[in-house]
């Protein structure tokens, strides 16, 4: 079968033919038919530090998809062929402490596919049973392929209610664009956007921003105050990894407020944790992938029902052999997210 992998310990990626996957006992074959390209992609193709000490190539990457059940284990009885499905990408243990109290999404002995394992750039990929989630009609396939960055997006905002309160968004990559139109879809009383990109400002504005804000041009901290009478934002979802991203975060939000943390900083942060956490008595949550499997359930429905619309963020469709050009969009920025067509 065709796969975009990662062939050598260098910066690229090629297509290539490469075998089928097996399928053992407790796990599905997919067709995939699209696939997303996320920033880990990125990395790995460009072979920076984290890609060299984490990937051991050959790898197929990929690790956002969905696709059609065209073969099942002799142990799977949860799906048929013929499913539409989009899969958890995380494969953990299932019986530690972790797994067993509803926190496998940080299980210590979690595997991820395209990253430490084959993935979904590939015709097909094989996946545990257990990870599936079947995608009803009214969903089309490149939204379904996106269920990854979305969840993590689903899983920052809704860590807890956000109605009737002022959201504000640090960083409007695919993930905090996302995360516009989940804060809105929930019922946040006001979304802000915090975001030096112009183009990523105006797709928070379709994506329901009620305001945006270019950190180059002004103040984000006293640019939010001003919006929410002097208090600050109620909640805080900090997407952006940088440093003064993560600071203006902090600062921005109102006393007693909560702050989730989902972009990954490259180094060490300063922070002043008494003037700026402890003292203002914040809630301060780490954000790791989606919660298995309550993000998902959650994302579906809503996307199912038609109370969000992620289109705007899908800004590059390509085949899978022009991935490269959606390597470049990403580089240059031109790109939110890019979703390439399998099969």
């Amino acid at each position: 079968m065709r796969a975009i992998v990662k062939a050598a310990p260098e910066p690229g990626l090629e297509i290539r033919d490469v075998e089928r996957p097996t399928l053992p006992a407790n796990a599905v074959r997919i067709r995939v038919r699209r696939a997303g390209i996320c920033g880990t992609d990125l990395h790995i193709y460009q072979w920076d530090p984290w890609s060299r000490n984490r990937i051991h190539p050959p790898l197929v990457l990929g690790h956002e998809f969905m696709g059609e059940v065209v073969e099942l284990g002799t142990l799977v009885s949860n799906v048929a062929v013929g499913d539409r499905v989009s899969a958890e990408g995380h494969i953990v243990c299932g019986h530690c402490e972790l797994c067993r109290t509803g926190n496998g999404h940080v299980c210590r002995d979690t595997s991820i596919i395209g990253v430490d394992r084959d993935g979904a750039f590939a015709e097909e990929v094989v996946m545990p049973a257990t990870n599936l989630i079947p995608i009803p009609d009214s969903i089309s396939d490149d939204h379904a392929a996106v269920f990854d960055p979305l969840g993590n997006a689903f899983h920052t905002v809704l860590h807890d209610d956000v109605a009737g309160k002022t959201v504000a968004i640090v960083g409007c990559g695919p993930i905090g664009l996302f995360a516009v139109g989940v804060a809105r879809a929930a019922g946040a009383a006001r979304v802000v956007a915090i975001e030096p990109a112009a183009d990523r400002l105006e797709i928070a504005r379709r994506m329901g921003a009620d305001d945006v804000i270019d950190p180059g041009e002004v103040d984000p901290v006293e640019a939010v105050r001003e919006l929410t009478h002097g208090y600050g934002a109620d909640v805080v979802c900090e997407m952006s990894g940088s440093p003064a991203g993560i600071r203006a975060g902090l600062k921005l939000c109102r006393n007693a407020g909560s702050v989730r943390l989902l972009g990954l900083p490259k180094d060490d942060v300063e922070l002043d944790l008494a003037a700026d956490v402890i003292f203002k008595g914040l809630d301060i949550y780490g954000v790791v992938g989606r919660r298995m499997y309550r993000t998902w359930i959650q994302m579906r429905n809503f996307l199912a029902a038609g109370l969000l619309d992620i289109d705007p963020v899908l800004t590059h469709r390509l085949p899978m052999e022009r991935f490269e050009e959606g390597i470049r969009a990403m580089e240059s920025g031109a790109a939110a997210k890019v979703v390439l067509e399998i099969t």
